[in-house]
């Protein structure tokens, strides 16, 4: 069952199914509407919606602004090898933000979902940046 839920605006909620589900490992929970999906990874629920879509999340707000997707806040994966992950998403195409960023924790790299939505993969150098820091 999830326990953290993320809500991503996106331009194409079919192309972001793929995306998540192809490349990240994701699977899908619900699909009721074209704007609207639901898909889990582990603990993560990822909710995703179009925007100006009728009702849920990509609504337009009620000083009418209407939600869109990008900037620079994510939600991070945990990823054993990432050296390998990133070679096979450059060969699927996959959009980069910049390459390997090596920090004192682990390192990283930011993917874009197709409405250019960021994805942080993460490979943790010190048990304390795992997401279980009893396992190894």
């Amino acid at each position: 069952m999830a326990t953290v839920s993320v809500r991503y605006i996106v331009h194409d909620v079919d192309a972001a199914i793929d995306f998540y589900t192809r490349h990240l490992g994701f699977t899908e929970v619900m699909h009721p509407a074209p704007t609207f999906a639901m898909l889990t990874r582990g603990d993560l629920r990822l909710a995703l919606s179009a925007p100006g879509g009728p009702g849920g999340g990509g609504s337009t707000t009620t000083d009418g602004r209407v939600p869109e997707p990008g900037g620079w806040n994510r939600f991070t994966l945990e990823v054993a090898d990432l050296p390998t992950l990133a070679e096979r998403l450059r060969a699927a195409g996959v959009t980069f933000r910049g390459g390997l960023v090596e920090g004192v924790g682990g390192d990283q790299v930011l993917v874009e979902d197709p409405s250019g939505n960021p994805v942080e993969l993460f490979a943790p150098k010190r048990a304390e940046a795992r997401l279980d820091p009893t396992t190894s």
